[in-house]
C-alpha cells in the first residue's frame, strides 16, 4: 500500500459543499511566488471586491520573507508584484491564480527572482520571436520518501515497459497526471502534452510553445498546479534530477528552442549557428541548468540513461545521448527547432531561457546581434 498523507483521506464531498457556495460577487485571488530555495513555491489568498479583468487590476501585496528563506526577521517584509493571471481550477471561476515576482525591501529583485533579468533579455530580442517548449519530467513519491507504488521492500521490474505504458502494472498514478492536464487547460496554462516516462512512477508534461518570458511563467504555474493536485491525492512530486540511484533514468527539463529565422525556409543554418555558439558556453550553461550550480546535474548527466556527459558538449540528429538534439524531421525539412537536453528537472526556466537566448542571440556586450 502506497504511503499517502492523512489529509488526503478527508471527506472531499464535505469540502465540495462549501466550495460550491456563492461568493456574493467577491473574488478570491491566490498569489504564487518562488521562495528562497529557488525551487519551492509558496502561496496565499486574499479577497478582491470584484473579478479582475487584467493583471493591472490586482494589487501588490507582501509577505514575511524570514519564513521563506528570503529575509531576516528584523527586515522581513517582501513585495509581491503580480505578473501573470490564470483561472483557478480549485476554487473555480471567478477566482484567480496570480504568479508574482518577489522584490526586496528596497524594491530590487530577490536573489531567486530570475524573472526580472530574463524579462530584460527577452525584451532585447523580441523581434526574433523566440519560442520555447519545455518538457517537465517528475517523479511521484509517497510521504514516506519511497517512490509511489514501488514495492515496500525491493524494486519494480526493470525499465522497459513503463515509457508511454498502459496497465496497472506499468502506469503508476495516472489519475494525478490526467487531473493535472485538465487543471492546466482550465487555468490557461499552455500545456501541450503528457506521457509516462522510462522509470516507473515517473511522468512528463510539456508546456509550449511559449514566446519569451511567457515560458517561465507558464511552467512555474504548471508546477504549482502539479504540487497542489498531488497534495489532494496525498502524494509528493519530486523534481530531483536523479531521484533514485542505480540503473534508473533521471529527470530532466529538455528545452526546445526556435526563432523566427529557424522556422523559415533554410532555417537549419541558423540552428547550426546557435549550436556552435552553445558549444563554446557549455560550462556556463551547466552552472545555471540546475539551482545548485551544476551539482544536481552531475548525478544525472553521466552519459548513461539517455543523457550526455556533463563534461562534454555534443550535438546530433535524433541523438538522445547528445547535449543538443536536432529532431529528425527538422533535419529533413531543413528548418524548425533544436532541443537542449541538459537542463535538470528542477531548473529555473527563467535562468535556462535567459542563458540560451543570451548565448544564441546576443553578443558579448549584451546587445542584439544583427539579423
Amino acid at each position: 500500500m502506497a504511503s499517502v498523507s492523512i489529509s488526503s483521506h478527508l471527506n472531499k464531498a464535505i469540502r465540495q459543499q462549501y466550495i460550491s457556495l456563492p461568493q456574493g460577487g467577491k473574488c478570491q485571488v491566490t498569489y504564487i511566488w518562488i521562495d528562497g530555495t529557488g525551487e519551492g513555491l509558496r502561496n496565499k489568498t486574499r479577497t478582491l471586491d470584484s473579478e479582475p479583468s487584467s493583471i493591472d487590476d490586482i494589487p501588490e501585496w507582501n509577505f514575511d520573507g524570514s519564513s521563506t528563506y528570503q529575509a531576516e526577521g528584523s527586515n522581513s517584509d517582501m513585495y509581491l508584484i503580480p505578473v501573470r493571471m490564470f483561472r483557478d481550477p480549485f476554487s473555480l471561476d471567478p477566482n484567480k491564480l496570480v504568479l508574482c515576482e518577489v522584490l526586496k525591501y528596497n524594491r530590487l529583485p530577490a536573489e531567486t527572482n530570475h524573472r526580472a533579468a530574463c524579462r530584460d533579455v527577452m525584451e532585447k530580442v523580441k523581434d526574433h520571436c523566440i519560442w520555447f517548449g519545455m518538457e517537465q519530467e517528475y517523479t511521484l513519491f509517497g510521504i514516506d520518501g519511497h517512490p509511489y507504488s514501488w514495492p515496500t521492500n525491493g524494486f519494480p521490474k526493470a525499465q522497459g515497459p513503463f515509457y508511454c505504458g498502459v496497465g496497472a502494472d506499468c502506469a503508476y498514478g495516472r489519475d494525478i497526471v490526467e487531473c493535472h492536464y485538465k487543471a492546466c487547460l482550465y487555468a490557461g496554462v499552455k500545456i501541450c502534452g503528457t506521457n509516462a516516462e522510462v522509470m516507473p512512477s515517473q511522468w512528463e508534461f510539456q508546456v509550449g510553445p511559449c514566446e519569451g518570458i511567457e515560458m517561465g511563467d507558464h511552467l512555474w504555474v504548471a508546477r504549482f498546479l502539479l504540487h497542489r493536485i498531488c497534495e489532494d491525492f496525498g502524494v509528493v512530486v519530486s523534481l530531483d534530477p536523479k531521484p533514485m540511484k542505480g540503473n534508473w533514468n533521471g529527470a530532466g527539463c529538455h528545452t526546445n528552442v526556435s526563432t523566427k529565422q529557424m522556422r523559415e525556409a533554410g532555417g537549419l543554418q541558423y540552428i547550426e549557428q546557435a549550436i556552435e555558439k552553445l558549444s563554446k558556453k557549455h560550462s556556463e550553461h551547466i552552472q545555471v541548468y540546475d539551482p545548485h550550480g551544476g551539482a544536481d546535474n552531475t548525478r544525472r548527466l553521466t552519459g548513461l540513461h539517455e543523457t550526455s556527459s556533463i563534461e562534454d558538449f555534443s550535438a546530433g540528429v535524433a541523438n538522445r545521448g547528445a547535449s543538443i538534439r536536432i529532431p529528425r524531421q527538422v533535419g529533413q525539412e531543413q528548418k524548425g527547432y533544436f532541443e537542449d537536453r541538459r537542463p535538470a528537472a528542477n531548473c529555473d526556466p527563467y535562468a535556462v531561457t535567459k542563458a540560451i537566448t543570451t548565448t544564441c542571440l546576443l553578443n558579448l556586450e549584451g546587445t542584439e546581434e544583427s539579423k
